[in-house]
């Protein structure tokens, strides 16, 4: 009988566990080209070949993801050796990371070599809100920047 209780009663502390490990919020909200895109949810569209103050970027492939920022706002960029069929977007957290949305994915579509942005979002002095740029290349890896 002792044995029964000991195995229920760490059958329900596991069982437990593993809800609350469950019930904590983590990971991207996604967001439609048309929930970030042409001025939706105040978001602004960017010119594919816009140049702004690099603040994080990563390579990968020949490609190299960046982070950017220009008049206040900051925006996604993917660049160098691009092809068709690979993409840019950028996360946005307002709680330090914990949870964010994911506006894009942008496809490369101008051939390739060519460069790709995000639609940009105002910056914030708040340190829990906060931007990385992510793009997916040909060998179907995902690279991120670092939060900034």
């Amino acid at each position: 009988m002792f044995r029964f209780r000991t195995t229920a009663v760490a059958t329900a502390a596991l069982a437990l566990g593993a809800g609350l490990l469950i019930a904590v919020p983590a990971g991207p909200a996604a967001a439609a080209a048309a929930d970030c895109a042409g001025g939706a949810n105040g978001f602004v569209d960017v010119s594919d070949n816009a140049s702004g103050s690099v603040q994080r970027s990563v390579s990968h492939q020949g490609d190299t993801i960046s982070l950017q920022s220009a008049g206040g706002r900051g925006f996604a960029k993917i660049e160098g050796l691009t092809r068709s069929g690979e993409s840019v977007w950028m996360d946005w957290t307002r709680d330090g990371g914990h949870t964010w949305l994911q506006c894009g994915p942008f496809a490369v579509d101008h051939g390739d070599n060519s460069s790709k942005t995000s639609p940009s979002k105002a910056t914030s002095s708040d340190p829990n809100y906060r931007f990385r740029a992510c793009g997916l290349t040909l060998d179907q890896v995902i690279t991120c920047t670092d939060w900034w």
